[in-house]
């Protein structure tokens, strides 16, 4: 390896990562137990290093060097070499033959190919040598970037929680196939900043985008040898590079083109994160970066052996946050995403790994107090996957006050209801109220719920209608990925079908879904596609398939475009409706209408009594929500909403709204036009609807 002499300064030890100064480049690494640490600077994406620097500066447990124009610079290609002790027992893993990432490199070059250089001698021998292969030729680089962008005049739109209606979807997957889309521009960053893109955004009324991992991450090698591919991207390599996979050609610069065009309309983008653990995998897996940079301080290591990890992920290795100098760097590389890409919040994958220390997970964690205390992060939002794979993994309703969660207990619910289980009617009314028993202790409010239906992981909109069964074969697994007991209901045919009442149903099933999401308190969800009900064949784990499963179709029948004009107006309904989007949740008090802020109806239209609520063959209920009457806005009445799991017809008695009637706002059976005026009394509920009513007061148009 060819070694020059150049001029290297000790330089600083914040920021972490390379950053271009105007003058010269000025590198910093974490390592506690490293003895040296090497800078590569190279040339090409391939070849021997043009210069190798030790770092001459430490403070702390920082390694740092400044290294003068032209020598780095933007462009420059760049990597470590970690030099310490070679002890798989006390879970260190120094070798400098390993050419390493920066684990907070803001862009990557080149590929990771799967070569036995980049594993270390088998562990299990007692007496393990270090692999003495060089991986240089077998690992991408690390890019020196100047992050500087012109956003003009664009501003976050600083949406509110109540109001907050999130879209998550795939970067990939949502352009893929998008007619408006330069072909060049389809999967990647730049096809969400075309105007036919934004426009579906918007005619939805979603107010942001929650996409699915960006930074640079891996495929495992079980799946290439299967032909497949890591899709979804939750197996990362570098927190705070965005994927080369979704650039046309500078992923750091299109990042920032695609948050400026989504904040140009007035929509926040959500960075779905994943610093839970990485691609480096378990004892058998690659050195990349953070293994070879210092193991011990990286990862949770098993006590009783430090030759293998803890494994809360499911994915080999379980990321320290417990350990002060990995809490720093992934709170360095947030601190990007939020300033300089100028992301707007995060979603946490397996966020219980982030409050995890010896004793289990807390909410007093470090890393939670860090994060609150944060001048800019302090004030993003801040989503939780509330469970994990390790003891005491499930966390819903425990994360800190300023947080809010994924609520499974909600997707269960609804999902129960509506396939017709007994039982429902009282864990019905908990989540259409924001699940107050999960989240009100603390402080905590409604916007602390996550309301969905689907997401990526698991049966789309569609397919929970259209399957009783996963069907994974495609992964190649014998179909025993994924999740097992979905709570779908087939609608007496597994899979696709031309009987058409099979269809009228499935399409009934699906907006009483999507009504009962936008009308319940708390933050709705909606998983991109499931507007006009995209379906992916049954699959329920599609993390591998980069292909028309997982790429949304755009070509719309007539029903799918019916569907996503069903789910704007109730997406609009919900941004007329106050009571639709409380910051507190329900006291059953009056409001300044005289009415009560919710009452809970049964079918005999009285109010539910104690025992009701315990009526296992219950499968109707009414919701009326007490109108907030404000200045200019006195012509609003109460809303009231009526639930029918049954599966036959049946009455519901209407309560009088003062002397008036009742408009109709939605009617999922389709039996109703909307506009349409109900008077008090019984009124047939078809089975399997959702009736949504606004009360018209006397002499009212």
């Amino acid at each position: 390896m060819a070694k020059a002499q150049t001029a290297i300064r000790p330089g600083s030890p914040r920021p972490f990562g390379a950053a271009w100064s105007g003058e010269g480049v000025n590198f910093a690494v974490y390592s506690a137990h490293a003895e040296r640490i090497d800078l590569c600077l190279f040339d090409e994406g391939v070849g021997e290093a043009r210069d190798v620097l030790a770092l001459p500066g430490r403070t702390g447990d920082v390694w740092h060097g400044f290294v003068p124009a032209p020598r780095a610079k933007p462009g420059t290609l760049y990597g470590f070499r970690a030099h310490g002790p070679w002890e798989p027992a006390s879970g260190h893993r120094f070798n400098p033959q390993k050419l390493l990432l920066d684990p907070m490199a803001l862009d990557l070059v080149g590929e990771v190919w799967p070569d036995p250089a980049l594993y270390d001698t088998d562990l299990n021998l007692p007496n393990g040598a270090p692999d003495p292969s060089d991986s240089a030729d077998f690992v991408p680089r690390s890019r020196v970037v100047d992050p500087a962008f012109d956003w003009g005049r664009t501003r976050a739109p600083a949406t509110p929680w109540r109001d907050t209606v999130l879209y998550e979807l795939h970067v990939r997957g949502f352009t893929k196939q998008h007619p408006a889309v330069p072909p060049e521009w389809r999967g990647k960053y730049l096809g969400l900043t075309v105007p036919a893109v934004i426009e579906h955004l918007r005619s939805l009324g979603v107010t942001a985008v929650e996409l699915m991992p960006c930074h640079a991450f891996l495929a495992e090698e079980f799946l290439l040898e299967r032909g497949l591919t890591n899709y979804w991207g939750y197996n990362p390599i570098a927190w705070s590079a965005p994927s080369r996979l979704y650039a046309v050609e500078d992923p750091v610069r299109e990042f920032q083109q695609m948050v400026r065009a989504l904040h140009d309309a007035g929509l926040e983008v959500i960075l779905d994160v994943v610093y839970n653990h990485t691609a480096e995998g378990g004892t058998g897996g690659p050195t990349l970066s953070m293994r070879g940079l210092d193991n011990a301080s990286w990862y949770r290591l098993l006590r009783h052996d430090a030759r293998h990890y803890e494994n809360h992920t499911g994915c080999g290795n379980t990321v320290d946050l417990e350990h002060p100098g990995v809490r720093a760097m992934v709170l360095s590389s947030m601190r990007y995403w939020a300033s300089v890409m100028r992301v707007d919040g995060f979603r946490f994958d397996l966020a219980p790994v982030l409050g995890r220390d010896a004793a289990g997970f807390s909410a007093l964690a470090p890393f939670f107090s860090a994060l609150s205390s944060d001048p800019l992060l302090g004030y993003t939002k801040l989503i939780a996957e509330p469970w994990d794979l390790g003891p005491g993994g499930y966390q819903l309703g425990r994360f800190p006050a300023g947080w809010s969660e994924w609520n499974d207990r909600y997707r269960d619910t609804v999902r129960s209801f509506w396939r017709g289980d007994g039982g429902m009617v009282a864990s019905l009314a908990e989540r259409l109220a924001g699940s107050s028993d999960l989240f009100r202790s603390g402080g905590r409010r409604p916007a602390a719920s996550i309301n969905f239906v689907a997401a990526h992981d698991g049966f789309t909109l569609a397919d929970l209608v259209s399957y009783n069964d996963k069907h994974n074969e495609a992964n190649l697994e014998h179909n025993r990925d994924g999740h097992t007991d979905n709570l779908s209901w087939n609608c007496g045919v597994e899979g696709p079908t031309d009987d058409p009442a099979v269809q009228t149903l499935r399409l009934r099933q699906m907006r009483n879904m999507l009504a009962t999401l936008f009308l319940s308190q708390g933050v709705p969800m909606l998983q991109a596609g499931d507007e006009f009900g995209r379906s992916q064949g049954g699959n329920n784990n599609a993390y591998c398939q980069d292909n028309a499963l997982n790429w949304i179709d755009w070509e719309l029948d007539d029903e799918q475009q019916a569907l996503s004009g069903f789910v704007a107006r109730l997406v609009a309904l919900r941004h007329a409706r106050r009571e639709l989007r409380r910051e507190t949740f329900f006291k059953g008090s009056p409001t300044a209408g005289q009415s009560t802020d919710v009452a809970w109806l049964h079918p005999d239209g009285r109010e539910m009594a104690a025992q009701d609520w315990n009526d296992h063959g219950l499968r109707r209920l009414g919701m009326r929500l007490g109108a907030r009457v404000r200045e200019g806005d006195a012509t609003k009445g109460d809303l009231l909403v009526l639930f029918s799991a049954e599966s036959r017809e049946g009455d519901f008695g209407l309560p009088g709204p003062g002397d008036g009637s009742w408009r109709i706002l939605a009617d999922t059976s389709g039996q109703r036009s909307e506009g349409g005026r109900l008077a008090p009394g019984p009124v047939a509920l078809p089975a399997h609807s959702l009736l949504v009513l606004e009360a018209i007061p006397p002499g009212a148009a």
